[in-house]
């Protein structure tokens, strides 16, 4: 998806000028927060039932494009049932669902480690009715025991711009456990260049670059209106918007200088870092897709945990016709015995990543 570098927009275009053509600097700066799109994570824990506060932790868990793609149900006294909500597919990109299902995945567990925090266990059943029912039925009983990596919950984000080209020191040994980590050498080389080969093929692919360009959301209003996809947020990036200069059309037009200066910042940004992680999985069933996103969640808590940051760039992994000749080649450097690669990331130091929007939870809950 096209992960637009709000930096090098503003470095393009020159912001003070923009900012200043709106009127009132410092008054439009300060009122365009969408503090009602980033209010759930401030709501997180403060329900009186536990299902509601486990389950306003999980929907903070990172997922496909910030699509969010759960609803949750209540039932009976200690159950919940979840399902993936199809109206929020992603139908060229994840024509299988696969990194959705993913996102599920990372929901459950996070789910899991906010009832455990509170004493909870989580009998979980995963698919019990087929495909075309609940992810997952879930039922709290006692006796959960409190997981080290819920106390970066707050702190995770997925990582958006570029890395501090520093090596990744000793502290990424606690990753090990939650992905095969390539932190220098050839492979860690020969994945970031399928990444970036991938990430330009993405953006070269009309339909697959717009259903990255519906996502986005440009500016306060829109934020606040839909808080998931694409958020381009602040006073700079509304300040351009007003004055014509970010819109989807010229987002969809690869010639567009500012276009061209994202998709520049987001490939230097795959070439640039210091490491790589990789999830595989021998088969790829939904319960292995499931099983990922809970990895993956774990990776990125551990990742925060040590100071590190972590970016996902899965476009090699997509599985549409433009994008086979890269799936296949980081199959080949990373699952050669056969399998199949679910998750590629980048990993690095970097400044803190802002919070990202998210429905409130009672939008979630089916009646």
């Amino acid at each position: 998806m096209p992960d637009l570098s709000r930096r090098k927009t503003i470095a393009l275009i020159g912001g003070g000028t923009i900012l200043a053509a709106t009127g009132g600097l410092a008054t439009f700066a300060a009122t365009r927060t969408p503090h009602a799109a980033l209010a759930p994570w401030d709501a997180a824990g403060n329900y009186a039932d536990p299902r509601m506060r486990a389950l306003s932790y999980a929907l903070l868990a990172p997922n496909p494009h910030n699509r969010q793609p759960w609803e949750a149900e209540l039932t009976g006294t200690d159950g919940i049932a979840i399902w993936r909500d199809p109206a929020r597919d992603l139908p060229v990109t994840d024509p299988h669902g696969r990194q959705l299902t993913i996102g599920m995945g990372c929901f459950l567990e996070l789910c899991r480690m906010a009832a455990a925090e509170e004493g909870y266990a989580t009998d979980t059943v995963l698919f019990p009715e087929g495909e075309d029912g609940p992810v997952a039925r879930l039922t709290l009983t006692d006796g959960g025991t409190p997981d080290p990596l819920f106390a970066h919950v707050m702190a995770r984000r997925s990582h958006k711009e570029a890395f501090d080209p520093r090596p990744v020191g000793p502290e990424a040994s606690a990753l090990a456990e939650h992905a095969d980590l390539h932190l220098d050498g050839e492979t860690r080389d020969a994945l970031r260049t399928i990444a970036h080969d991938a990430w330009i093929a993405e953006v070269s692919t009309p339909a697959a670059l717009k259903e990255s360009i519906d996502l986005l959301r440009i500016g306060r209003a829109e934020i606040e209106a839909n808080p998931d996809g694409i958020d381009l947020g602040g006073p700079m990036m509304e300040g351009l918007a007003r004055v014509g200069l970010l819109t989807r059309e010229a987002a969809m037009d690869l010639d567009n200088p500012g276009t061209r200066a994202n998709v520049e910042a987001t490939a230097e940004a795959i070439l640039g870092a210091p490491g790589m992680v990789v999830q595989t999985t021998a088969t790829n069933t939904r319960d292995d897709q499931i099983e990922v996103g809970r990895r993956w969640l774990r990776l990125n808590l551990a990742a925060t945990g040590a100071g590190l940051a972590l970016r996902p760039v899965s476009q090699a992994l997509q599985e549409y016709p433009e994008m086979a000749v890269h799936h296949d080649a980081i199959h080949a450097i990373a699952a050669p015995d056969g399998g199949t690669v679910q998750m590629l990331g980048l990993l690095g130091y970097a400044e803190p990543t802002p919070r990202t929007p998210r429905w409130p939870l009672d939008t979630r809950m089916r009646a």
